[in-house]
């Protein structure tokens, strides 16, 4: 049986559906995520586990028990939000106490508590130290150690480093990686970010329109979306769509508009005429000067538009002779050169017709 069972909940504002009939089990010890755009639902979903909202329709479980009755302070869930929440005019101590002593621990507990809650979120000797005195990480990781101390069953957090800058968000990352595995303890994460989403998680739930579009492991999610929604919002992904051409011998052929024929390994029973996509990452194209392409599945020759240097790597936008925008990467420590092509060079892309994903429109 899964820890935390949700079973066909809906969520409506007025004439608006906010979570629409979503179904999904985690498991005890799992880190979970709810990843989707702005208004797909996440939020209020996790509000909903907490407690704060209340479902219109279906049942949220918890170890079994439909906790529709249960006020948010007697479920055994912690929430730590975005804007920390801390109180400014308490200590770090009194923060991370608060919750002992509204559930009536006994005050000679209290220090120990706090002390051990401080030590796992690694903020030993801040506990005299006030919410102003803290930097943006520390605050977070005070709200965790809040939420931790009394050991709920779960903890839902709800885009906790969002407010953060790029490298103190990839450092507390890993914190919460590692947080996460010692408590053992049930995490529900909200996010927006597609790549904190894929290096959290054991499994992401992404959502759309108030629905569950795929629920899997990371690199599932992100090697076979299911939907034309999934390939798109999980990092950099190239589309190609337009009607099957043929479909024999588990290889099916799109005619995709700037590129002609476009195959795929694929098992599907789409007719020729059917609508269909391809997703394919810019990691599986092959880019070369156009007399040093070896023979593919697919090959295209195109003139590079435009690039996006990102240090390790660069991915190159190369407009096809049809009028097709193809997205190729290339890692740029192969000889040490910064770049290998500049806009307006000619190049040829290539890739084998395993590499690309079929999707049914």
């Amino acid at each position: 049986m899964p820890l935390l069972d949700i079973r066909n909940v809906t969520r409506r504002f007025g004439d608006f559906t906010a979570v629409d009939g979503v179904s999904l089990a985690i498991e005890a010890g799992e880190f979970f995520t709810l990843l989707g755009p702005s208004g797909c639902g996440k939020t209020t979903l996790l509000r909903m586990i907490a407690g704060f909202d209340l479902p219109d329709a279906g049942q949220i479980l918890l170890d079994g028990v439909d906790l529709a009755a249960t006020p948010p302070e007697r479920r055994p869930v912690r929430t730590v939000f975005q804007s920390y929440a801390l109180f400014p005019h308490m200590t770090v101590h009194g923060n991370v106490a608060f919750p002992l002593q509204m559930a009536g621990t006994p005050a000679r507990d209290i220090p120990g508590k706090v002390a051990a809650a401080l030590e796992d979120v690694r903020l030993t000797g801040f506990d005299r130290r006030y919410p102003h005195e803290l930097s943006g990480g520390q605050k977070q990781r005070v709200a965790i150690a809040r939420a931790l101390v009394t050991h709920p069953t779960m903890l839902l957090l709800d885009e906790p480093l969002a407010a953060l800058d790029a490298k103190l968000r990839e450092e507390l990352q890993i914190e919460l990686i590692h947080l996460q595995r010692e408590a053992g303890i049930t995490f529900v994460y909200v996010t927006h970010d597609q790549t904190e989403a894929l290096a959290l998680s054991h499994r992401i739930a992404v959502m759309n329109k108030g629905k569950v579009e795929q629920l899997d492991e990371p690199s599932v999610i992100y090697r076979f979306p299911r939907s034309r929604f999934v390939a798109d919002f999980i990092g950099q992904c190239n589309l190609f769509s337009g009607p099957i051409r043929a479909n024999a011998a588990g290889a099916v052929t799109l005619d995709v508009e700037g590129l002609g024929a476009v195959k795929v390994a694929a098992q599907t029973a789409l007719a020729a005429g059917a609508p269909a996509s391809i997703a394919l990452r810019p990691e599986q194209i092959r880019i070369g000067a156009g007399d040093a392409a070896a023979p593919a599945d697919n090959r295209y020759e195109g003139t590079v538009a435009d690039l996006l240097y990102m240090g390790d790597v660069t991915v190159y936008r190369v407009n096809t002779a049809g009028g097709a925008r193809v997205e190729a990467l290339l890692a740029n420590s192969q000889t040490g050169r910064a770049k290998f092509f500049e806009p307006g060079d000619r190049v040829v892309v290539d890739w084998p017709a395993a590499a690309g994903h079929f999707i049914e429109d």
